[in-house]
């Protein structure tokens, strides 16, 4: 017996057990007398939204915080994730935006490498904002798929919520897939890619980063939605997970494809970028499809430099920001 019940219809009040997003609802079943806990966390999706009866009547002073993974690349800092929170503060001029990476380990690259470093940890972000009085927050996620980065995000929420009045936490750039009446993400996405024209005898590899979660197979959804939009001529690989680069080359050449482009499919052009894909050690994907006798072009932008893809990460923040101030 399902735990859940679909809704269509809008403008049902929400409660600790109804969950609601685009023109869809889910709702545990009245049938699921006295729900534990655990449950009721397993069946939230979407939007995560919590409130904290025991602060009501505290006054409202709201924050949202950009969770990034991070980069040790000060440009692409700039260019992708920086830019991105500060078209996320122009959409809320009137609350306080502060962007934390959740990377302890480029956190402390950082400030070895540079003297200094202006970004804390989520948990530090947190306990200031808390310390300074702010009592509704909005945690926005820059994660591109919903795997272990998110997972971090949603243990974050759960760690936290209880500190303030509210607390709220949006989805990732993709999370929707179409499913059960949603809206479609990772056709969003692919539709807002700066993809090359079609040129025959011309590939495109699309470098993501791969994940040991399940969320992997976002990948696969992915393919299938660039299939459908009529380009076959453009393939994701993935640094740590599947399919590797291993899984094309051999096929690209059976199709007698000439000339590969290879564009990183993460927010940020940094490490894997530069060095594992577009490097020009021996074990670099450049050089390694240059040995198969490819001609290769690297283009090294992350997706947060792609000004469709920021709009979505702010239609992410708007999501999270009207749950926590209604």
């Amino acid at each position: 017996m399902k735990y859940w019940r679909k809704f269509l219809a809008l403008g049902v009040a929400c409660s600790s057990l109804f969950f609601a997003h685009a023109e869809a609802a889910y709702q545990l079943s009245d049938e699921v007398d006295n729900p534990p806990a655990a449950l009721q966390m397993a069946t939230q999706i979407g939007v995560l939204k919590y409130e904290n009866d025991a602060l009501a009547s505290s006054a409202n002073k709201d924050a949202i915080v950009v969770l990034s993974f991070g980069t040790t690349f000060k440009d692409q800092r700039d260019k992708a994730i920086d830019a991105t929170a500060k078209a996320i503060q122009a959409a809320h001029p009137n609350a306080k935006v502060v962007t934390a990476f959740t990377s302890h380990i480029v956190l402390k690259h950082i400030k070895e490498n540079e003297g200094k470093c202006d970004y804390m940890t989520p948990e530090q972000t947190l306990e200031q904002l808390k310390s300074e009085g702010y009592t509704r927050i909005a945690l926005v996620s820059l994660d591109v798929i919903p795997g272990i980065e998110y997972k971090y995000d949603v243990a974050l929420f759960h760690e936290y919520k209880t500190q303030f009045k509210k607390m709220t936490l949006a989805t990732p750039l993709m999370y929707w897939q179409g499913q059960e009446d949603q809206r479609d993400d990772v056709a969003q996405v692919m539709q807002s890619l700066h993809l090359p024209a079609y040129k025959k005898g011309t590939a495109i590899l699309l470098m993501a980063h791969g994940t040991p979660d399940p969320s992997n197979a976002y990948y696969s959804v992915m393919q299938a939605k660039l299939k459908a939009m009529g380009r076959k001529d453009v393939h994701i690989y993935t640094v740590e997970g599947w399919p590797r680069l291993d899984d094309w080359a051999g096929k690209l050449k059976m199709h007698k494809v000439e000339k590969i482009i290879m564009m990183p499919l993460m927010m940020v052009a940094g490490d894997h970028a530069n060095n594992d894909m577009a490097g020009d050690e021996d074990d670099s994907h450049k050089v390694i499809l240059e040995k198969m006798g490819f001609k290769v072009e690297p283009r090294l932008k992350g997706l947060g430099e792609n000004k469709k893809i920021r709009e979505i990460f702010v239609e992410r923040a708007n999501e999270a920001w009207d749950e926590l101030t209604k």
